[in-house]
């Protein structure tokens, strides 16, 4: 891309960073996807051919390596970003909440959900858990997860295996569940999200897959999604200095 002609290392840096999808490609790969169709599930309206575009960009930025085995893997200069992706996507939590009908998408969401599963909290044995979006169409309404031997697979067709419980609700109650814009417990108790399992189990699912590493992150820094951004005016707010 074209530079911006300043030596200000903002600008330097954002003649690396702000192509169309680049910081979202960096967030996959932050998220420990490292496998070309792996990043494309994270990024599924990125076609094939700007994905690779975007990878060999990086890589000649120095951001990314590809090991020679199939996987794009961050450096230490693309690994030193994470704070820069984790504080745009804070910011975004705080101050950008509005959530429109193209933004929900269940296969991203059943996708990122799946990769941060704490395992560790799901019964011994093969566990069955169903979601069902009842505003979705028909052929992406129903999801299954299903975790045996620590590991997470997620199916959109009937695994045939019995079902522990099953979650129904609307993808964006989900969603604002899974970004920490709202808690399990007070989806539940508004019944926007039914579980259909027996009382201890019930009990259970919330945690067996709680919420996003970023809704985390902005609770332990205490970052308060806002519904509408309050409004101040320049004056309540001192402008930060940007030092060159």
């Amino acid at each position: 891309m074209a530079g911006y002609g300043q030596f200000c290392p903002v600008a330097k840096a954002m003649e690396v960073l702000d192509e169309r999808w680049t910081m979202l490609v960096l967030r996959e790969l932050m998220q420990g996807s490292t496998r070309f169709n792996e990043l494309r599930r994270g990024v599924p309206k990125m076609s094939p051919a700007l994905l690779s575009k975007r990878l060999r960009s990086l890589e000649r930025a120095g951001l990314v390596r590809h090991d020679g085995e199939g996987r794009y893997l961050l450096t230490e200069s693309g690994a030193d970003l994470f704070d820069v992706v984790q504080g745009i996507g804070l910011w975004g939590l705080r101050w950008v909440p509005e959530l429109g009908e193209q933004d929900l998408d269940p296969h991203l969401l059943m996708w990122d959900m799946s990769r941060t599963v704490p395992v560790e909290r799901w019964p011994s044995g093969r566990t069955v858990v169903e979601f069902h979006f009842d505003d979705v169409e028909p052929k992406a309404r129903s999801w299954w997860f299903v975790v045996a031997d620590g590991k997470v697979d997620v199916c959109d067709v009937d695994p045939g295996h019995d079902v522990a419980a099953t979650v129904s609700t609307g993808l964006g109650t989900l969603v604002r569940i899974w970004r920490g814009d709202r808690s399990w417990t007070d989806a539940l108790r508004q019944e926007a999200v039914t579980l259909a399992a027996p009382p201890r189990v019930r009990r259970e699912v919330p945690s067996w897959f709680g919420r996003s590493t970023l809704a985390d992150a902005a609770a332990a820094r205490g970052v308060v999604p806002a519904a509408v951004p309050a409004q101040r005016s320049s004056a309540d707010v001192p402008t930060p200095k940007v030092v060159r």
